[in-house]
């Protein structure tokens, strides 16, 4: 299983985050509009993986999709929400999840309409628990495209170049209160480590409201702060 993206919850539309990743030398695209949950994002590829900056863009259909990750982009407001892996099985994914005593949303189909007027399909996996000030587990995508088929056709549309195939993540910093039950907690739905095939995480202590706290980029020479997510990212120019 490998780390698939981040999600970061914003107030800003795809257009003004793409431009200000950019104008920080960075090569973010805007993604388009989930219409059915009433959300739109703004995407920042690497070469496994990739940032998505989510926003809702109808409020009134957000409001009814009823949708986990929606509820958790109501909830929230701003700041790094949650992370989803890459599965190539949902379906025997969730039997062994709730094997492992989970209790699990889906898998569901899922859409986006790009600007260009193209459907982008893949299928979701949610854990069924609370919204709160606790750390949110993962969830679980599985993309109608193999991997392979999929970079290449964001590398040909211009989603990824040289810069994106470049940027590779040191660590992905959760803040909690405990670490060591959050670590054994994620090692237990995810059958036993918390180190997946791309990266592994990390658990901090800190007292409050428990989420991921900081992307740290390879070779990292600076810090930006973006609707209160933290990235320590390399500098160009």
């Amino acid at each position: 299983m490998k780390l698939d993206h981040i999600v970061h919850f914003t107030h800003t539309n795809p257009e003004a985050s793409s431009q200000f990743w950019n104008e920080k030398g960075f090569h973010v695209v805007t993604g388009g509009s989930h219409k059915n949950w009433g959300t739109q994002n703004a995407l920042m590829y690497g070469p496994d993986f990739y940032i998505e900056w989510l926003t809702i863009e109808d409020e009134s259909v957000a409001e009814r999709s009823g949708h986990p990750l929606v509820k958790h982009l109501r909830h929230d407001q701003r700041g790094f929400g949650t992370v989803c892996l890459r599965s190539g099985n949902l379906d025997l994914l969730a039997k062994q999840i709730e094997g492992r005593g989970f209790r699990t949303i889906g898998p569901m189909d899922a859409e986006r309409l790009t600007e260009t007027g193209e459907t982008i399909r893949w299928r979701l996996l949610f854990i069924d628990e609370p919204i709160s000030s606790s750390l949110p587990l993962p969830f679980f995508i599985e993309w109608e495209e193999p991997d392979e088929t999929r970079f290449a056709g964001l590398k040909q549309k211009g989603a990824i170049t040289d810069l994106n195939e470049a940027l590779r993540i040191e660590a992905l910093v959760f803040s909690v209160e405990n670490p060591a039950q959050s670590e054994a907690r994620w090692s237990s739905l995810l059958g036993g480590a918390v180190e997946l095939e791309n990266y592994r995480f990390e658990f901090e202590t800190c007292k409050g409201k428990e989420r991921l706290r900081e992307v740290r980029f390879e070779s990292a020479e600076q810090e930006v702060v973006f609707e209160e997510g933290r990235y320590w990212v390399p500098r160009f120019g």
